[in-house]
Order: structure tokens, then C-alpha cells, then sequence
């Protein structure tokens, strides 16, 4: 696949996930959230497995990779989705897709940890921009204290497990494909998601006489966004590099924004805004991609100045 129209693809999806922000926000105010998320997940890997085999992609995994994969599950999609469920029933679709627009940032962090990238004075300057942009969107116009919910927290929480599962499907998948890495990740996490609801969620939330329309919001957020979303972005990540492909993430916070009006009524607050644009000049920042312009314009400066 060439890049350009990978790189469409992933506009593409940051739509789809941005809009899929307020579809988890639905199921989780109709369902046990924990329970849901798993189902859900456990649909979208199925629907990667089933593909994969009908494209005979499918091959053998070692125990090395299995365990690897389980790891990564433990994080990417346990940490991530139980997060992500419990922290929507108790903050705006809109506070979470802005605290998600930071996975690209946190990403950028956890490379410079475990991957030993460089901190540049830019990327530290993005990072407090980045925090700064936080502090406007739990404030949401209440306040300091009153404007932060226990749900915002959680939301953060999905944030770092997803980064951290990103820096580990980067090393995962320089021997293994990542279609294949995804399926298995997806059916472990989902797993591991269902067996803990039925000890987080209360047993009298489990009730399945809901609306035809919030069924139709299940599979296609199961299909769509998680299984074929999560095989495509896993797939930029082998080819693009983690960082470079956490930078897309942006847009999906503007989706985000945008759905969370549209289909859930959601006031967008001036506060958040201002949140919104401090968190994407951050991670412009803190990603290393206002560095990377820099030298790239240096070296055709340098070209050019050899040329004459």
C-alpha cells in the first residue's frame, strides 16, 4: 500500500473513531459498561480473524509472540477499554476525546523512555502545552475542583495504557504481521474484558431489551471502528512508526467534538476550545514534529545552497 493513500486511510479512521467516541458513550449508558466493551471488542476480532482467513494470512505464532501479544492485549485493550467504559459513564464524550487527543503525546513520551528518543527543548515545551490544554478541558467552565470528575481520570488512564500498547505493537511487529497481531490481541483483551465485568458491573445492569438503533451503533462500532480500525492503524504503525502514526490522533479529537454535539447534544464550552487548541500545538510540539520540519527544512536549505 502506497502512503499516500494510507495516509488517506487513516484521515478516514480518524473520523470513524473520532464519531465512535460518542457510540461507546451510548452503549455504555444502555449496557454494563465493562461487559459491553468486551462484547464488543470480542466482535471486532472475530471479524479480523474471519477476514484474515478467507485471505489466507494466517500463520503460525511462537510462544514468544503469543506472550507478547498477551502483554500488549493487557494494556492496549483490557487497560484501554475498561478505562475508556468505566470513564464515560461519568464524563462528556467531549472532555474524553479531547484528554485522547494526548495518546499521541504520550506516545512520543513512552518511545523517549523505552525506545531512548531524544528530549528536545521543543518537546518539552510541548509537553507543558499539551498540560496546560488538559487543565482548560477538565475545567469545562465549572472551576478547577467541580469541573474534574473521576470519569476524566479514567479517560487518562486509557490514554497511557493505549500508548504504552502502541510502543510494545511497534517491536512486536517487526517479526510478526500485524493483521494477525491485532485478531489475537482483540479476542485475548475481549476475553479478559468479559471476565472482569462480571465482577466490576452490577448484575442488575444486565439488561438486553434496548432500542434496534443501539444495536446497529454495536456492530458497526465492533466492525468498523475497533476490528478493521484497529487492523489498519496497527498496520500504519509497522510501516509508519508509531510516533508518525499517533500524530493522526488529532484529528479525531476534532471528530470527537463534532459528534458528541451532534448526536449527543453535548455543549462545546469555550474552555474546551481553548483546551483543544493547546492540546493539538502540543502535540505538535512534544510528537518532535515542529523538530522534524525544522530539519527538514534545513537540509533543503543546505541542498539548495550547494546546488548554486
Amino acid at each position: 500500500m502506497g502512503k499516500g493513500l494510507l495516509y488517506s486511510l487513516l484521515v478516514f479512521l480518524m473520523m470513524v473513531w473520532g464519531f465512535n467516541v460518542t457510540a461507546i458513550k451510548i452503549l455504555v449508558m444502555n449496557f454494563p459498561p465493562v461487559f459491553i466493551q468486551g462484547i464488543r471488542v470480542l466482535l471486532a476480532g472475530v471479524v479480523v480473524l474471519i477476514l484474515l482467513f478467507k485471505l489466507k494470512k494466517m500463520e503460525r505464532v511462537s510462544r514468544k509472540n503469543i506472550i507478547g501479544i498477551f502483554v500488549t492485549a493487557l494494556f492496549g485493550v483490557l487497560g484501554h477499554h475498561l478505562c475508556l467504559a468505566v470513564g464515560l459513564t461519568t464524563t462528556t464524550a467531549s472532555n474524553a476525546g479531547l484528554i485522547l487527543g494526548l495518546i499521541p503525546l504520550s506516545t512520543s513520551i513512552f518511545a523517549m523512555i523505552f525506545l531512548k528518543e531524544a528530549l528536545t527543548i521543543l518537546k518539552s515545551v510541548g509537553i507543558l502545552i499539551a498540560l496546560s490544554g488538559v487543565y482548560f478541558v477538565i475545567l469545562n467552565g465549572n472551576g478547577p475542583v467541580s469541573g474534574f470528575s473521576i470519569g476524566d481520570l479514567y479517560i487518562f488512564g486509557a490514554v497511557i495504557t493505549q500508548a504504552i500498547s502502541f510502543i510494545l505493537i511497534k517491536k512486536l511487529t517487526n517479526n510478526l504481521d500485524s493483521r494477525q497481531m491485532t485478531g489475537i490481541m482483540l479476542i485475548f483483551g475481549s476475553l479478559m474484558m468479559i471476565g472482569v465485568s462480571f465482577w466490576i458491573d452490577p448484575v442488575e445492569s444486565y439488561k438486553l431489551n434496548q432500542p434496534f438503533y443501539v444495536w446497529i451503533i454495536l456492530l458497526v462500532s465492533a466492525i468498523f471502528a475497533t476490528g478493521l480500525g484497529h487492523m489498519l492503524y496497527n498496520y500504519a504503525i509497522q510501516q509508519l512508526g508509531a510516533g508518525s502514526t499517533a500524530i493522526f490522533i488529532n484529528l479525531s479529537t476534532f471528530f470527537s467534538l463534532l459528534g458528541s454535539a451532534l448526536f449527543l447534544g453535548e455543549m462545546i464550552v469555550v474552555e474546551q476550545l481553548i483546551g483543544f487548541i493547546l492540546i493539538v500545538i502540543g502535540v505538535i510540539f512534544g510528537t518532535g514534529m515542529f523538530d522534524e520540519f525544522i530539519r527538514n527544512r534545513t537540509r533543503r536549505n543546505t541542498t539548495q545552497s550547494m546546488d548554486v
